[in-house]
């Protein structure tokens, strides 16, 4: 990053500044994306639980799929409780609750089965809307860290050392220019004591 500076101490003191802020603010980015990188790889887990979950509930289905063509729709979807939370600054869906509608039908007209299958069903469309969820989550959280990586990146390999140079030659040339100010004022000092003693 090319920074554009005048050569005086106001542009030193403002560019002090902005690598203070920079250089507390990098320790924090760091560990936020520390944190957002653990908190990516726990939901990764957790998704892959609720997937292993989803399959082993798949199983037990199976072995309803054939009959459920025979009856109506026994089950809706009745309250889907969503709220949002914070985790490590990003505000991410959660799943509080996932509530079910049964049909009101007699019972005493289909088999005794039904009732176990219609747990099942309600077990497996709450397993799929907790996985789509967590992937919601795990994408918040990766976009997250991936621009704090990039922040991190950017005051790191960037904009720090690009103050710090900027600082640098501005001190060196203020410091050339205060030298040759000297000479010139030595120059002409001794220009003056030699018509002096002349």
């Amino acid at each position: 990053m090319a920074v554009k500076f005048n050569y005086n101490k106001t542009t030193i003191q403002q560019f002090q500044r902005q690598l203070i802020i920079r250089e507390r603010a990098l320790p924090i980015l760091k560990n936020k994306e520390t944190a957002l990188r653990q908190e990516e790889k726990l939901m990764t887990k957790e998704l892959q639980q609720l997937e292993d979950g989803r399959n082993k509930v798949k199983q037990k289905i199976e072995a309803f799929l054939p009959f459920w063509n025979e009856f109506p729709p026994m089950v809706s979807l009745r309250d889907l409780g969503v709220y949002y939370k914070k985790i490590v600054g990003v505000k991410v869906p959660e799943v509080k609750e996932v509530s079910f509608q049964l049909a009101d039908i007699s019972w005493w007209n289909y088999p005794a089965w039904v009732p176990a299958g219609i747990d099942i069903l309600q077990q497996i469309i709450a397993l799929d809307i907790k996985i789509n969820i967590k992937h919601q989550q795990i994408t918040l959280v990766d976009s997250a860290r991936k621009k704090t990586t990039q922040k991190v990146n950017l005051y790191e390999k960037v904009q720090i050392p690009a103050y710090e140079d900027a600082i640098l030659k501005i001190k060196r040339f203020l410091e050339d220019k205060e030298n040759i100010s000297k000479a010139a004022q030595k120059i002409v000092k001794n220009r003056k004591e030699r018509r002096v003693a002349a």
